[in-house]
């Protein structure tokens, strides 16, 4: 995701009312250094959770066909920092369903890389670390959205 000028989020806080305003800054106030970042996704992504989902999907994407692979040192660096990424993004639109979605993308990616990450121990641990994240977070939604998320998660699993 990239943030947008100082001038356009001026312009955007300008149609917005007095309360508005205020939840923002209180939910600026959260963060440090990411909070154009978060304007961005206040301001312009976040009546359209679907097309925020596509864009961080995107992000992953490029990140992941960035990765060095000549290494597993290199490959676990650069999955950590994909993982920090997708955390960072999930923060942002506080929604449980954007998490797992994000989540859910992270581990198909990760799966299907080459080399695989079933050499490697750390990988694979961070693997099964996010499919039992997921689950725990599915739990916690409406039972339709469990349904779909479950085989989803079970495909991950075989």
């Amino acid at each position: 995701m990239k943030a947008v000028s100082v001038v356009t989020i001026k312009k955007e806080l300008q149609h917005k009312s007095n309360k508005d305003l205020m939840e923002l800054v209180l939910r600026l106030s959260k963060f440090k250094k990411e909070n154009k970042e978060l304007l961005t996704y206040l301001l312009f992504e976040s009546h359209d959770e679907t097309g925020y989902i596509e864009s961080v999907k995107n992000e992953i994407d490029l990140q992941f066909s960035n990765i060095n692979t000549s290494s597993y040192f290199y490959i676990k660096k650069s999955v950590r920092k994909i993982l920090r990424l997708i955390k960072k993004y999930a923060r942002y639109s506080l929604k449980k369903e954007t998490e797992v979605e994000l989540l859910l993308y992270f581990c198909e990616c990760l799966k299907n890389m080459t080399p695989s990450i079933s050499r490697n121990v750390t990988l694979t641990n961070i693997y099964e670390r996010q499919i039992l994240a997921i689950e725990k977070i599915v739990k916690t939604l409406h039972e339709d959205l469990q349904y779909d998320y479950n085989l989803v998660l079970e495909t991950l699993k075989s």
